[in-house]
């Protein structure tokens, strides 16, 4: 603990990035491989900007050497994570039924095949749905936890930044 205090703080920032969405992807696949809930594609969107997040919060861990680089790798960690943030709001939304989800996430059968090609395509079609809710604690979805956590840890980040900033 010693060694991280020694950093300076936007390089201590990129580490709790890297580690709080790691944290989240490390959920996400848990929930995926260990307990068989495969994801949507508004799943899949969710996890993108956690990855942004690691690695700027990494690239932040590693400028120790050049604060305002780092301070720029956390700007980017902290809004890559307000965006999976706010795409979990979303997704949310549409398990809730408050909004319409996309199309690609209620299914969509391609056009031009003949009766026996579209059996053969329905039959066969694995669709996991962006609007049913799979999982959920204390009637909050797995999306929901997404979008709360995510923005905690952005509200955090951003506020230690600020005041660092103030300083």
């Amino acid at each position: 603990m010693a060694a991280t205090q020694r950093l300076p703080l936007p390089s201590q920032l990129g580490l709790i990035a890297l580690l709080g969405s790691g944290v989240m992807i490390g959920g996400a696949l848990f929930f995926q491989y260990a307990m068989g809930f495969p994801p949507c594609e508004m799943c899949h969107w969710q996890r993108w900007p956690h990855i942004v997040a690691m690695v700027a919060g990494l690239a932040a861990f590693a400028s120790s050497s050049r604060p305002r680089l780092a301070t720029t790798f956390v700007v980017i960690a902290i809004a890559a994570i307000a965006v999976t943030s706010a795409i979990g709001i979303f997704h949310a939304g549409v398990e809730y039924r408050w909004w319409a989800g996309p199309q690609s996430c209620t299914g969509t059968v391609p056009t031009g095949l003949s009766p026996e090609e579209l059996k053969k395509y329905l039959f066969g079609a694995k669709m996991v749905r962006c609007d049913a809710i799979v999982w959920s604690l204390f009637g909050i979805s797995m999306a929901g936890w997404n979008a709360i956590l995510s923005a905690i840890l952005a509200t955090g980040l951003a506020s230690f930044l600020s005041r660092m900033a103030r300083t």
